[in-house]
């Protein structure tokens, strides 16, 4: 950043990586290499960590030069949720672990969000992954029919951090209209106020894909909150947001 250039006060203090909060996690669902290289000279510094969206790796040209690339700049980089689910599906989680072993992914997640899956089985698989490096979870369903209530949230969180997890994922897809927003992409906040109650802040990802819900998420939790599915174009859109140099949060960090 270029904080000694402008000499800006009244600004938040952002963490600094390798943080446990303030994190910011883009989600890639194609990029060329040359688009990953073009996106890394602007957004490596602010980016914490990167997920190759659902089972776009599978059809991704270049896949592992550009894990390779991530790798390099010093980003982890991990699956989709919704690769893992199919491979488990098809009772394939072997040949998963062959998948990041061959490719050199040392973080994976691990979700359940399009199909059933015991919550016991999937703690299962968090135990297993988090022997062999960085794990997220997600939380959350990706059908809009389907309402988790808060306490089956509170729960499944709880237990996927006992199993190992770095971060549980509150789902949202990329479109943000699902999971902890309606399908209007209203935060559903008393959702959110209930989770917060037991789970804590530093813990939790909040896939937030639209300005308005990043915004919500700072307004209310600070520049700090962890925030997912960042479009790569949005990447320091968002960190002006998280800095009160963007209309939508001016006022936020302001002394009165």
């Amino acid at each position: 950043m270029n904080s000694e250039l402008f000499n800006l006060s009244q600004l938040p203090v952002r963490t600094v990586k390798p943080r446990e909060n303030g994190i910011t996690m883009v989600m890639d669902k194609g990029l060329s290499i040359r688009e990953a290289e073009d996106f890394l000279s602007n957004g490596s510094a602010l980016t914490d960590i990167i997920k190759l969206g659902f089972g776009t790796s599978f059809v991704t040209p270049n896949l592992q030069e550009k894990i390779n690339l991530y790798k390099q700049a010093g980003i982890p980089v991990y699956f989709g949720g919704t690769l893992f689910e199919a491979y488990v599906v098809r009772n394939q989680f072997e040949d998963y672990l062959r998948l990041l072993d061959k490719t050199g992914v040392d973080c994976a997640e691990v979700s359940d969000g399009s199909i059933d899956m015991h919550h016991d089985v999937k703690c299962e698989y968090i135990r297993k992954l988090a022997q062999r490096g960085m794990v997220l979870s997600e939380v959350g369903s990706k059908d809009a029919e389907k309402i988790i209530p808060p306490y089956e949230w509170i729960e499944q969180m709880e237990s996927e951090i006992s199993a190992g997890v770095w971060k549980v994922i509150a789902e949202a897809r990329e479109s943000g209209t699902v999971g902890i927003f309606r399908g209007t992409g209203e935060v559903r906040s008393g959702l959110v106020a209930e989770i917060i109650r037991k789970i804590p802040l530093e813990k939790i990802l909040w896939e937030a894909p639209l300005k308005s819900q990043q915004v919500w998420f700072i307004k209310l939790y600070g520049h700090n909150v962890n925030l997912g599915n960042i479009a790569p174009n949005e990447l320091i859109p968002l960190e002006t947001l998280r800095l009160g140099l963007r209309g939508d949060s001016f006022h936020f960090f302001l002394n009165p």
